[in-house]
């Protein structure tokens, strides 16, 4: 299938890249609808984010169809409208029961580069290097998803599929930070 890649510092491409299947009985597989490009990916584009790899597929706010899920996945059935968001993570960690999924334990594989960098191991992000995990983007035709029952959300009918797409990441982002910033009516 056709996905964009990041081929090297200020180059990006597209290419030939595997279809993605169930590794996990968590997993499901999506065919994304939309995908947008982040602000943050940037970052990835510039070189300023390590790990990242020629061939890795960019992206990281989605929606889509589900296509495929794994044994283990209750809460989605193949055909279903459904949002992703960002972050990956298992749902059931310290820092996922604490509400702080970008932390989860086990939605990085690859813990060990962001100690080393930052100090701190933080979560999994699709499409944003290997220091945070090394998932796939999402500006491809299909995405694998783990850990589906915990970051996959159904699109209620009546919402568009334009609409949807932003609460993967750049909704929730400036929430967060008008929360964090203590911002008030008026």
């Amino acid at each position: 299938m056709k996905a964009v890649t990041w081929r090297g510092v200020n180059e990006i491409g597209v290419e030939d890249v595997p279809e993605p299947t169930i590794l996990n009985d968590h997993d499901l597989i999506l065919e994304v609808g939309l995908s947008a490009t982040c602000g943050s990916d940037l970052h990835l584009v510039g070189g300023y984010i390590p790990a990242m790899r020629a061939g890795d597929v960019l992206g990281h706010e989605f929606m889509g169809t589900v296509a495929e899920v794994g044994r283990a996945v209750t809460k989605h059935q193949v055909g279903d409208r459904v949002v992703v968001v960002s972050f990956t993570s298992c749902g059931q960690c310290w820092y996922c029961q604490q509400g702080l999924w970008s932390l989860c334990d086990n939605g990085n594989p690859n813990p060990g580069i962001t100690e080393a960098l930052w100090g701190q191991s933080i979560g999994g992000c699709y499409g944003y290097s290997h220091a945070m995990g090394g998932w796939a983007g999402s500006h491809a035709r299909y995405i694998r998803v783990p850990y589906a029952d915990q970051g996959v959300f159904a699109i209620p009918d009546g919402v568009s599929d334009e609409r949807a797409l932003f609460a993967s990441d750049a909704a929730p982002t400036g929430w967060t930070g008008a929360h964090q910033a203590g911002v008030q009516p008026g």
